[in-house]
């Protein structure tokens, strides 16, 4: 026949079918079925940091909406930097957005900050705004048309 492996079987009988009679009247387990363990659960990519999107997102906003921006350019500032931080500790996703939130909510802050205080300026070194309508005249005005 063939010959003898280290355990005193023949290599023919080690690999047949033949030497294990199957009975067709017993189903098969699953676990005789397959000597090996399942397979593990898929690579899944590390998670996106939620704080990142947000902070991108008002960012974006900041620039975006006039007057208060400069509030949602300070909310997005806040944001992007706790997402960097937890991206550095936890190693999630979303470095790339957390970034982008912190620039554009610095952007979206400066200039809004730029604009208030040019607004600020303009009425307090200019005397004559909220002076050139006369209210006491308005009354006689009125008056007159009727």
């Amino acid at each position: 026949m063939g010959r003898r492996n280290h355990l005193g079987g023949s290599e023919v009988d080690q690999f047949s079918n033949e030497s294990q009679p199957h009975n067709d009247s017993q189903p098969i387990n699953e676990s005789q079925q397959y000597a090996f363990s399942p397979p593990p659960n898929p690579y899944q990519p590390p998670k996106t940091n939620g704080k990142s999107i947000a902070g991108m997102v008002l960012g974006i906003c900041s620039i975006a909406i006039p007057y208060i921006g400069f509030i949602i350019g300070i909310i997005a500032i806040i944001f992007s930097s706790l997402s960097l931080k937890e991206i550095k500790r936890n190693g999630d996703q979303g470095r790339g957005m957390a970034v982008a939130g912190l620039v554009c909510g610095i952007i979206g802050t400066a200039l809004y900050a730029i604009i208030i205080l040019a607004i600020v300026l303009v009425i307090a070194f200019n005397p004559d705004i909220g002076n050139n309508y006369d209210f006491s005249n308005n009354s006689n005005n009125i008056e007159q048309s009727f």
